[in-house]
């Protein structure tokens, strides 16, 4: 009899079984083969296991027993549900023979009276591992092993612990013709990566649901749609105008690289629908269809206009009352931003304004798809987004802060605190606002010499705020300084962000020139009230790597310069720059956002190379 575990079974792999078949299905026959499946999910730092089965009585049964219990316990407890479910059967089988005839209106009679059915009798419910009967003993956390078998009367089922299994399976509401269809996943005990997908198309669009509430195409009396496969066993599949009124269906196993778990499948809520035609980062993918070699950094700023700002009543009417209010609407956004990003096959993106749900829902399943992992730091409505290509860096440490935290508790920034007191008014409205730096600290896959530090921000908006921005930015500067010279020497500096300040502040000055003086304008930005003179100075020497366009935010009222990627010259240079939409693209809507542009900023995108 077994009462210890032994060296667990070796898992076998399932891909070269599934060459010349549905790559799912073979995965599913081989993890179960001719016996149900029990799961059992069994993790060290929970006190209790789960254990999934079903029974015959087609019942699904998910248990909780702790994983300290003798196995004894837990078997008999796994009787007491099959001897219930037998009950349930019997009870059911009598039901419908004692039920009246729908025609006579008599009970259906035997010759004879109907014998009582004997008293069931508990099942005999055993464990057994590598063919020997698991003794009851046995705690549970050793007892259910990957391989063994478990028997309830005459059934067997085959114990899979902790296969890879879906944790979250969802798709978008709204998917258009040419736009990239990204699942969301969670997946437990495996990796997006390692598993498996494989996409279908309805053969043809369903009857239209009929109108005063009567049942739909879809109701349980319908027949089911008919599907074709689409070719595409990848995450991602990008709808043709083919598919423009068909709903799609997404087929995936979860995997792990060795093993596979349970399959699911789930059905799109709405058909596909027609796409907005040219949109503004079209002709700019054209310059990006390729990832970037090891020598270079494709890197990305982009302040994606954050659904609590859009969606105001505020937005639609004063801001953008020329854009569409189903422009605005996250649904639609999100496909435009999802295939602007995803176009650009970027190495480092940079976003500012991201929901917290877009940033989980959207932006993280999107580009993790295309091989990008991301860190969110929220502000206070929204937040920053930092993404960067896995095949190329690693990330090594992150060290944000909010500007106003750590100018009053950091012992860096003392002698500024010192001169900002001295203006109580305008220690007071710096102190008040929220923003924060994001900085994230990268190591390149290929050469671990290689370190970089990349920050990204959005600072203080108010056209009146110049002052307010310069604070920050001192904040912001010797905080990275400290990061890339005291933690890791040396190590060159990547800038990015909506800094919502024109070439011509003082905020510019202050970054381009390393200096700013005590009589410059901006300090009295808002008034002689909030007047706060001094004079500041920084270590780098930072260039705009994209130059200074004419305009990189461009609404109704108002068109400038407002994003930047600085970067370190003494240790990167510029490529190329990807060039902006022209004029006419921008303005073929009157302004941003638009149908075909989801913000009302332009991405700023540029090759960036290691000196």
């Amino acid at each position: 009899m077994w009462r210890l575990p032994g060296v667990r079974a070796a898992l076998r792999g399932v891909r070269t079984a599934v060459e010349r078949r549905s790559r799912t299905e073979a995965a599913s026959e081989t993890s179960v083969g001719a016996m149900e499946r029990a799961v059992v999910r069994c993790v060290p730092s929970e006190p209790k296991l789960s254990l999934s089965f079903a029974l015959a009585d087609g019942s699904h049964k998910n248990m909780q027993r702790d994983q300290s219990e003798p196995l004894g316990r837990a078997l008999s407890r796994i009787a007491t549900n099959a001897l219930k479910g037998h009950a349930k059967v019997a009870a059911a089988k009598k039901n419908r023979k004692n039920r009246p005839n729908a025609s006579s209106g008599v009970a259906c009679a035997g010759p004879g009276p109907e014998p009582e059915p004997a008293a069931a009798c508990e099942p005999v419910v055993k464990l057994y591992y590598r063919e020997e009967a698991v003794a009851e003993d046995v705690l549970n956390v050793d007892a259910w092993q990957d391989g063994a078998v478990l028997q309830i009367g005459d059934v067997k089922y085959k114990v899979e612990r902790n296969p890879p299994t879906f944790t979250e399976l969802q798709l978008p509401r709204y998917i258009m013709a040419g736009f990239p269809v990204c699942p969301k996943l969670g997946v437990e005990f495996g990796d997006p990566t390692g598993s498996l997908f494989r996409w279908y198309k309805e053969t043809k669009p369903r009857a239209a649901e009929p109108e005063g509430g009567g049942p739909s195409s879809s109701s349980p009396s319908s027949p089911s749609p008919g599907w074709t496969e689409t070719g595409v066993d990848e995450r991602v599949y990008t709808p043709s105008n083919a598919d423009i009124g068909l709903r799609l269906k997404l087929h995936c196993t979860p995997g792990n690289g060795q093993r596979f778990g349970p399959s699911r499948e789930l059905e799109s809520v709405c058909p596909v629908e027609a796409g907005p035609g040219t949109c503004t980062f079209d002709h700019r993918h054209l310059y990006t269809k390729k990832v970037t070699d090891d020598a270079l950094i494709r890197t990305v700023s982009y302040n994606i206009l954050a659904d609590t700002y859009a969606q105001t009543e505020f937005s639609r009417t004063v801001l953008y009352p020329y854009c569409a209010p189903y422009a605005l609407e996250l649904d639609y956004r999100q496909n435009l931003i999802q295939k602007e990003l995803t176009g650009y096959n970027a190495d480092l993106i940079c976003l500012q304004e991201v929901d917290r749900c877009v940033f989980t829902d959207s932006l993280v399943p999107a580009l993790e798809a295309f091989g990008l992992e991301g860190v969110f730091r929220i502000k206070q409505h929204e937040g920053l987004a930092t993404f960067y290509r896995k095949s190329k860096f690693s990330l090594l440490s992150q060290h944000d802060i909010a500007f106003h935290e750590a100018l009053q508790s950091d012992p860096l920034h003392k002698e500024l605190l010192e001169k900002l007191a001295l203006y109580p008014s305008a220690q007071e409205r710096v102190l008040q606002r929220s923003s924060v730096v994001q900085v994230s600290v990268l190591q390149s896959t290929k050469d671990s010499s290689k370190k970089i530090c990349v920050a990204n921000t959005h600072l203080y908006w108010h056209p009146k705020g110049g002052y307010i921005r310069l604070i920050q930015m001192a904040v912001a500067l010797a905080h990275i300084r400290h990061v890339s010279c005291d933690l890791y020497p040396g190590i060159p500096v990547i800038f990015c962000g909506d800094f919502n300040s024109t070439p011509s502040t003082g905020m510019y000055h202050f970054v381009i020139n390393g200096s700013i003086a005590e009589d410059h304008e901006d300090w009295t930005s808002n008034g002689e009230e909030e007047r706060c003179n001094m004079s500041l100075s920084h270590f780098f020497k930072l260039k705009s790597a994209c130059g200074e366009p004419a305009y990189t935010n461009y609404v109704g009222g108002f068109h400038g310069c407002l994003d930047y990627i600085f970067i370190d010259l003494n240790a990167l240079e510029v490529e190329q720059v990807i060039p902006l939409p022209s004029h006419e693209e921008v303005t073929t809507h009157q302004a941003l956002p638009s149908v075909s542009h989801p913000s009302d900023h332009i991405a700023l995108v540029c090759d960036l190379k290691w000196k």
